[in-house]
């Protein structure tokens, strides 16, 4: 149901307010490139600092804006309260996305038993297709593989891993298992889509949509050759967006280039003098070009 390129739309702020219009023109930017889809209010778009009535707005925004584009859309659902996230994902489907993107649980650590009844409590109460999001650099804990399999197993609308453990062991066993998975660390989405993953959730193609869709579309195709020259070229960038916690450099990025404010909200601040170099670097060598 999901494979291809989907970015992971970073959150445009003026004045700390949702600036819609930039949202916009980000999106249009996405549709040109020919992405096969957005996702809203993920990690990359500060879900964490947005109210729930910015979230949603932010949701609504993208469904409209993307689908009148032909653009998937995946809103970022996810939450550490089964309770929460059982509202947001009905609003999503209310809404019109095509899917959500549900992360572990933070904070909290639950058991993977915890794990198994939150992922079944809102598959069961939202009827919409479902995207496990693993991502322990953030949550604390790792989903695993029997978890990932015995819940694709009982519940027919979770059809879909994004992986984001850098393990690509644990990528291998997912996808031996008969997961279908998306990478969800840029730098390796060449090397496992080798191993058979379907395609990206991506935070460079914020910035860089047209290389990243060619590359996920020669490995798709098993043109390894075509898809290794792009992974070459998008490497540096894609490790100097993660020099300090994302959003911060893609934000950083997108403001060399024009293309966004930079703003962040508190906790999160401006990238430091040292790793705005390294960006800068990183997107020459990319092919893009900072002012």
């Amino acid at each position: 149901m999901f494979a291809g390129t989907f970015t992971a739309l970073i959150t445009p702020f003026r004045n700390q307010l949702f600036d819609e219009s930039a949202f916009s023109r980000q999106i249009q930017t996405q549709i040109d490139a020919g992405i096969t889809g957005i996702i809203p209010v993920g990690t990359t778009g500060e879900s964490p600092t947005l109210s729930h009535e910015e979230h949603r707005r932010v949701i609504e925004a993208a469904i409209t804006l993307g689908h009148a584009g032909g653009l998937k859309v995946i809103a970022g659902t996810g939450s550490n309260s089964t309770a929460e996230a059982i509202e947001l994902t009905s609003h999503a489907k209310a809404s019109g996305a095509d899917g959500a993107l549900l992360v572990n649980p933070y904070y909290n650590k639950p058991t993977q038993e915890g794990l198994y009844r939150h992922f079944t409590a809102i598959a069961q109460q939202v009827d919409i297709p479902i995207v496990l999001y693993n991502i322990p650099s953030r949550t604390g804990i790792s989903m695993t593989v029997a978890t990932m399999k015995r819940l694709v197993s009982n519940c027919k609308n979770i059809v879909a891993v994004k992986d984001a453990a850098g393990n690509l062991d644990l990528t291998s066993e997912a996808i031996g298992a008969g997961l279908t998975v998306l990478s969800g660390d840029d730098s390796l989405t060449l090397p496992m889509m080798s191993v058979g993953a379907r395609g990206v959730v991506s935070v460079a193609s914020n910035i860089a949509p047209q290389m990243v869709v060619a590359m996920v579309k020669y490995a798709a195709a098993g043109d390894f050759a075509s898809a290794r020259s792009i992974h070459h070229q998008l490497f540096a960038l894609c490790r100097a967006l993660f020099v300090e916690t994302n959003p911060i450099p893609i934000k950083a990025a997108m403001q060399m280039v024009g293309r966004d404010s930079g703003e962040l909200r508190l906790p999160l601040c401006e990238i430091s003098d040292a790793n705005r170099l390294i960006l800068r670097d990183a997107l020459v060598a990319a092919g893009l070009s900072p002012t």
